[in-house]
């Protein structure tokens, strides 16, 4: 299914580039073409939630010094935390969400990400820097979920 706009839901698992301003957005059972970038997907969707991109950004070095590839806290009530799997720079940046993330592997050429309701996706990213990327987001988490009082 094609759409204009896309925002970013409990139920979204990962951001995938097809070209400079398309992307595939998969969900738990569905799958979205979407006439934007997963920059601007990822953009726009922390607005939704109440903060800019630049802030969310400031928010994970503050918290866990990260400023090369920061994961980004999209919404903090939902737990929605994505990370992306090179630059922001580059215009074929994945985005991947933490929150449902089951496992993942070295599949040769690519990394299998595998999400708790069974979809799995294929990356063409480095293990190395997709474990790199989900230990940082679990750290952001980490930190996010302590200074929760109960």
């Amino acid at each position: 299914m094609k759409i204009r706009d896309y925002e970013i839901n409990d139920y979204t698992l990962a951001l995938l580039p097809l070209s400079d301003s398309e992307s595939l957005v998969y969900e738990n059972n569905s799958v979205y073409h979407v006439d934007k970038s997963t920059l601007d997907i990822i953009k726009e969707s922390c607005l939704v939630y109440g903060s800019s991109y630049d802030g969310r950004k400031k928010g994970t070095e503050k918290l866990i010094g990260i400023r090369y590839k920061p994961p980004i806290v999209v919404d903090e009530t939902r737990e929605l935390i994505f990370f992306p799997t090179c630059s922001t720079r580059y215009h074929n940046t994945s985005w991947i969400g933490l929150k449902w993330l089951k496992n993942y592997y070295n599949n040769g050429y690519f990394v299998v990400l595998e999400y708790q309701n069974g979809v799995k996706i294929n990356v063409n990213v480095p293990f190395g820097t997709i474990n790199n990327q989900i230990l940082r987001a679990s750290r952001l988490e980490s930190v996010l979920r302590g200074r929760k009082t109960f």
